[in-house]
């Protein structure tokens, strides 16, 4: 099967749009000279209680020209609308435009008139062009300029075929993001989840996949199961998730493009909890048997399972750590819900959680040093806490928050909200600090959801 791939290049001048420039890769421009545009950065440690003000205005095309994306004029205005909104969903920025900015001209993209800019009351500046290519692909441009120092900060190319247009808008967001706040990118991914619909005691549950911005919005399963906790694999390539088929709750490994999926265990007992290792070739997740249940791990394309827990009580919920040596699950095997930390193996296994209330649901963070979970006491509320159970913080009030994943950088968890009473179940997100928190859309009531690595 062959995989489409942006293609990333660097570029030092406006005509490059050939097929050949686009397969010759230029050397970005270095960055800009010490003290002339470093202290143009976003704090994000403590919060941001001023969200930084960008322009962004409608990116031009060298030639109006239609594709099968639509004609590039209006490509370059739609452009520069995702470039803001994902820039606004994270809190930090506070865009400024594209509409009701003034138009810039295709020259001007790597000549800003920076004069005009200073009164626009923006201190950073995105501007970039869409451009289409004559082997039918479209070269989305991307720069970032400090508006006071007049220094170019990024710069970015993208050669992508039409249809995948609005990941170069993105990877044009995760370039600014990137280099204005020093954390990883996170705009061009996607989140699966469970799509909710019906009375509230009868529920009707779907997987559904999107980008995560809620474009491309689709349906995997049809409803005629239940289903719960979809998780991505590492390559995004497939989901392991559990289905109530017969009746009969099981894991399910399934394949995105083909639709094709298969039971990953054969034992007759309930499996569920399940999350892939960081290279793939394991899952680990839960199984009830004998009255117990227990941590188990098995090898992604099946086999026999291997028991990693052995103990009175309920132990489930295991999630690797970023580099597959240890397992994080919670556990009552003490009384109560609490976290639990042990090697990869089932070996050295040691209670991390000790504050009040209970603990569920825990995952690692990418970066290896949080773990984020689900804190039960007087509500449901989304925390986190350092890898050892130190620092542990709560980030979100809701009435029912639970079911944290993280962004691929870390820095952002999304989760879902039940409201009191209703049943009604929402995808919200919030950053670390627990100070920008916000409703993500989706076509109808959302559960537990996965969000996938950065796309290829």
């Amino acid at each position: 099967m062959r995989r489409f791939r942006l293609t990333t290049i660097g570029f030092a001048a406006l005509a490059y749009a050939s097929a050949a420039a686009a397969q010759t890769p230029v050397q970005p421009a270095p960055p800009a000279p010490a003290g002339q545009s470093g202290g143009l950065v976003v704090d994000v440690v403590g919060g941001v209680s001023a969200p930084m003000p960008i322009a962004i205005p409608v990116m031009p095309t060298p030639a109006a020209q239609s594709t099968a994306a639509g004609e590039t004029t209006a490509l370059g205005r739609q452009v520069a609308e995702i470039v803001a909104n994902d820039l606004r969903n994270s809190g930090l920025f506070t865009p400024k435009g594209p509409s009701g900015l003034p138009n810039v001209s295709y020259p001007q993209v790597t000549a800003p008139d920076f004069g005009a800019w200073g009164g626009s009351g923006a201190q950073a500046l995105v501007q970039g062009f869409v451009q289409a290519n004559g082997d039918g692909t479209l070269t989305v441009g991307c720069y970032l300029y400090d508006i006071y120092s007049r220094t170019e900060l990024a710069r970015q190319g993208f050669v992508v075929r039409p249809a995948l247009w609005r990941r170069a808008a993105h990877k044009c967001a995760d370039t600014v993001y990137t280099r204005l706040t020093g954390e990883g990118p996170y705009f061009d991914s996607r989140v699966v989840y469970v799509a909710e619909s019906g009375p509230k005691g009868k529920r009707t549950k779907r997987i559904a996949i999107m980008d995560q911005d809620g474009a491309n919005h689709r349906f995997l399963t049809n409803g005629q199961q239940t289903v719960l906790t979809p998780r991505f694999s590492p390559d995004n390539r497939t989901l392991v998730y559990m289905s109530y088929v017969n009746e009969q709750p099981r894991l399910y490994v399934y394949d995105i493009e083909s639709g094709r999926q298969r039971q990953l265990v054969s034992q007759p007992n309930m499996t569920f909890a399940p999350h892939f290792s960081p290279d793939g070739n394991w899952i680990v997740f839960s199984m009830a048997a004998g009255g117990n249940t227990d941590i188990y791990k098995v090898r992604t394309s099946g086999g026999a399972p291997q028991r990693l827990t052995n103990t009175p009580g309920i132990d489930t919920g295991g999630s690797f750590s970023p580099d597959g040596s240890r397992i994080v699950f919670e556990s009552d095997r003490g009384g109560s819900q609490q976290l639990y930390v042990m090697n990869a193996d089932g070996s050295g296994q040691r209670r991390i959680s000790f504050g009040s209330g209970r603990y569920a649901t825990p995952v690692w963070s990418p970066r290896g040093d949080q773990i984020a979970y689900t804190k039960i006491g007087g509500g449901f509320a989304i925390g986190v806490m350092n890898s050892d159970g130190s620092g542990e913080k709560r980030l979100t009030n809701g009435w029912q928050d639970e079911g944290p994943v993280w962004a691929p950088n870390g820095r952002v968890i999304l989760f879902f909200r039940t409201a009191q009473g209703s049943g009604k179940a929402d995808l919200w997100s919030v950053d670390l600090t627990g100070q920008v928190a916000r409703r993500v859309p989706t076509p109808l009531d959302g559960s537990d959801p996965s969000w996938s690595r950065l796309l290829d």
